[in-house]
């Protein structure tokens, strides 16, 4: 038993993780609502939407068979796997091996940060986006690895470019690229595409692809997928989760798929940290994935209609929004001279509406502001309104 006067050193590791920037916003909110604030949360990547009706009548089947109780291990569910192959080559023309090339994981968060440790030895160098979603940096750095940050430039179309591929660290092993991107909301063409895979090619570097926006794109975008392109199969993991997909963040569930060498590696490195989704969550996920695609044309359309609404509401009341042609977001400078933190502060402390700083997702989000598709069309006019009052 430890005294109570003894204090136990955290690790340095984890010491010299950035802290987050606003990590009291659920506080302030809090404080705002019990003073009568109405709060407009368009900070969060959370779609708000309803979960497809299969999903949860086939959990509500499947929670009661006693077969699905028991682990599920890494391979699990096999008409899970077989649901996602069958998807993959519906959507991207791609037809994968379910044992070799398909990995169920929870969520694609934690896959995404575990890929380190499976990919990377301490002092390999790793390349990621910034800004940029926090598990690509988190799951490096407990991996020991050199991280270079890729700058997201708007003269670049906020795109990695190939070159920096070719020119980064002596020992680039492993390369994380995420598009439609989020926080900038990017998309990437198909030559963007096969010239980072020539890029990790000639380094000898796996690719990450984190494709978790893959259905989101608005008037008739339609995504790339890695493994359609030439050479991306070989070289990378595509990762996709039902979470934006399909609403269903809190289910955590998604897939990752690609080079049956990186995948082995991954589910080797998965076996020490989890023992897979609840098999009536896999089971859930399957019947979703067989059901018509109908469902994501709905959501989409109202994600349209969202960014349509929020782009013309922020834009009237002087707050200059680019329509996305993809994502959950919106990317816009910061209309004053306030670092990103101290504006979202003022915006969340003064008005009730909660902006993500881009600083948040890494040191080159500083001098922007993120806001969420995530509340009703009608409610963007409020919220533009509020945040023009403060500027």
């Amino acid at each position: 038993m430890i005294p109570a006067s003894h204090q136990v050193d955290l690790p340095q590791r984890l010491m010299a993780l950035p802290g987050y920037p606003l990590a009291d916003v659920p506080a302030i909110k809090a404080r705002l609502r019990a003073a009568g604030t109405e709060v407009i949360d368009l900070g969060i990547g959370d779609p708000g939407l309803p979960v497809p009706g299969v999903a949860i009548e086939a959990l509500q089947q499947a929670a009661a068979d006693p077969a699905l109780q028991g682990y599920g291990f890494q391979g699990g569910l096999p008409d899970f796997r077989l649901s996602i192959v069958a998807w993959l080559e519906r959507r991207f023309g791609v037809s994968l091996d379910p044992e070799t090339e398909i990995l169920p994981v929870i969520g694609s968060k934690e896959a995404i940060a575990l890929s380190a440790f499976a990919l990377l030895d301490p002092g390999d160098d790793v390349l990621i986006p910034d800004p940029g979603y926090p598990p690509y940096l988190g799951g490096a750095h407990f991996a020991g690895a050199n991280i270079h940050q890729a700058v997201l430039r708007p003269e670049n179309g906020f795109l990695v470019p190939p070159d920096t591929i070719r020119s980064t660290g002596q020992r680039l092993r492993l390369v994380v690229l995420n598009y439609p991107n989020n926080p900038t909301g990017a998309v990437a063409d198909r030559d963007y595409v096969a010239d980072v895979i020539s890029a990790c090619e000639e380094r000898g570097a796996a690719l990450l692809w984190d494709n978790a926006y893959s259905e989101i794109g608005f008037d008739g975008y339609r995504p790339l997928g890695l493994l359609e392109v030439e050479g991306g199969r070989d070289i990378g993991i595509e990762f996709h989760s039902f979470s934006k997909t399909y609403n269903m963040t809190g289910w955590r569930l998604g897939w990752a798929c690609g080079s049956a060498p990186l995948i082995g590696a991954l589910r080797r490195v998965k076996t020490f940290f989890d023992t897979g989704s609840y098999l009536a969550i896999q089971a859930a996920g399957a019947a979703v994935l067989q059901d018509p695609d109908e469902f994501i044309r709905g959501n989409v359309e109202t994600l349209q209609a969202r960014r349509d609404a929020a782009v013309d509401a922020f834009c009237r009341h002087g707050l200059a929004m680019t329509a996305p042609r993809a994502t959950l977001y919106l990317w816009t400078p910061v209309p004053t001279s306030e670092a990103s933190e101290d504006f979202c502060r003022r915006v969340l402390e003064s008005s009730g509406v909660v902006l993500m700083p881009g600083s948040a997702l890494g040191p080159g989000g500083e001098g922007y502001v993120r806001a969420s598709l995530t509340v009703a069309s009608e409610v963007y006019e409020t919220a533009a309104a509020r945040v023009a009052e403060v500027i």
